[in-house]
C-alpha cells in the first residue's frame, strides 16, 4: 500500500500537514521497517547530555518526545486494530500532554526507551502486515473524524518524522 492510494475520506483533513512530510509513493510496510532503523540511529546519535534537554521552558525533553512517539504509536495501532476488525464504534481522542508525566520518561534511560520503541514498532509492523486491503480500508471513526487502518499506518510514519524534524530544528 502506498500513500497515494489513500483517499481523502479515509483520514481527517488535519492529517494532511503530516502526510506532506512523506513522498506520495511511500510504501507503508517497507517504510515502517526502514524508518525504525533510521529513528533508532537518530536518537542513539544524540549526546546523552541532551537527553533531558528541552528547547524552552514547558516543552518536552528529547526523552519525553521519544516517549510521546511511542505512546502515540500504541494508541494509533489500537485504533488500526479496531478498524481492521470492522469495529464501527467511535473512538475518542486523547490529550497527549496528559500522558507525559505518568510515563516516567525522565527516569528512563535512552536505551530503555529505544527498546520500548523497537518493540512497539515491531508490533505495528506485524499488525499492519497481517491485514488485507479490506481490513486496511475499513472506515472507522476516531476523534469525530473518518479513519482507516491504512491511514493510521501512514500517520504513524508521518507523526514520527514530524517530531524528528522538530528535534533537529529546535533541540540540536
Amino acid at each position: 500500500m502506498t500513500l497515494n492510494q489513500l483517499n481523502s475520506d479515509q483520514y481527517p483533513p488535519y492529517f494532511q500537514r503530516y502526510f506532506d512530510l512523506l513522498e506520495s509513493t511511500t510504501e507503508l510496510f517497507s517504510s515502517l521497517k526502514e524508518q525504525k532503523g533510521q529513528v533508532k540511529a537518530f536518537f542513539e546519535a544524540i549526546p546523552s547530555e541532551l537527553h533531558n534537554h528541552s528547547y524552552e521552558d514547558g516543552k518536552w525533553t528529547i526523552k519525553e518526545v521519544l516517549q510521546h512517539i511511542i505512546d502515540t504509536e500504541r494508541i494509533f495501532m489500537y485504533r488500526a486494530f479496531r478498524f481492521a476488525r470492522a469495529d464501527a464504534s467511535p473512538l475518542s481522542g486523547f490529550e497527549q500532554d496528559d500522558y507525559i508525566i505518568p510515563s516516567g520518561a525522565q527516569k528512563k534511560t535512552m536505551e530503555s526507551l529505544l527498546s520500548e520503541y523497537e518493540a512497539t514498532r515491531t508490533y505495528s509492523e506485524s499488525l499492519l502486515e497481517s491485514l488485507d486491503a479490506e481490513n486496511l480500508n475499513f472506515i472507522g471513526t476516531a476523534s469525530n473524524a473518518p479513519l482507516t487502518a491504512g491511514a493510521v499506518g501512514f500517520m504513524t510514519l508521518a507523526h514520527e518524522r514530524w517530531h524528528v524534524k522538530i528535534i533537529e530544528e529546535r533541540y540540536l
